[in-house]
């Protein structure tokens, strides 16, 4: 069973065409959750999890933001968790806990919520298929508290002893792909842009189930 994480960034519908795809999969929503964000994100991947049936493996796949809590979802998971697919995301620290935030972010923040995400950069169109598309995505996408990013989360020892692997569509995540590959995990390169699994679902879905070792 597939447990699709979205960006905290946007919403479920970023996986949809996914999901057609990968028999039984989930996405539980990330939207609508209180500070402190990471514990409310690891309660709400919990209980998706545990409704799950019972004799399936589980396995995480976490897009863009989502997957920073991968190692803390997988602690914390009411059972075992059988492999992670990272995609499009920075790698989570080795140890410790890992920054939310890297770099400047390039907005502003307006009565501290930052604005939807589509609205940071000049050009969003090729990011999605169609208009419809956009539309949907764009609907659901939260304005979170500009303290999101100022988070630390958690990363219990121990989260990496299971099969990891990456999958990247374009720059700057190539980045974190040769790092991924020094950890020794598998990767695959799709190459798009940062929310190619609307653009080429088929593509994606059977990266992932490529890395999850899935036929």
């Amino acid at each position: 069973m597939f447990v699709l994480l979205h960006s905290l960034l946007l919403g479920p519908r970023t996986w949809s065409p996914v999901v057609a795809r990968l028999p039984g999969a989930v996405v539980p929503s990330l939207l609508g959750l209180d500070p402190p964000h990471w514990p409310a994100v690891v309660e709400r991947v919990a209980a998706a999890i545990d409704r799950l049936p019972p004799a399936e493996p589980v396995h995480l796949v976490a897009h863009s933001s989502a997957g920073l809590h991968v190692p803390v979802i997988v602690d914390a998971s009411p059972r075992p968790v059988a492999g992670c697919v990272l995609v499009e995301t920075r790698l989570p620290s080795l140890t410790g806990s890992s920054p939310t935030r890297q770099n400047a972010l390039p907005v502003e923040a307006v009565d501290g919520l930052l604005p939807p995400w589509t609205t940071w950069w000049d050009e969003v169109d090729p990011l999605f298929p169609d208009q419809r598309t956009r539309a949907l995505v764009e609907a659901e996408q939260p304005r979170l508290p500009v303290t999101y990013y100022d988070q630390r989360i958690p990363v219990p020892a121990g989260w990496d002893d299971r099969p990891c692997g990456y999958l990247w569509f374009g720059p700057p995540y190539d980045q974190q792909a040769s790092l991924a590959r020094a950890r020794g995990w598998p990767v695959i390169h799709v190459p798009g842009r940062h929310l190619h699994q609307l653009v080429d679902p088929d593509a994606v879905a059977a990266a992932i189930r490529a890395l999850a070792g899935i036929g």
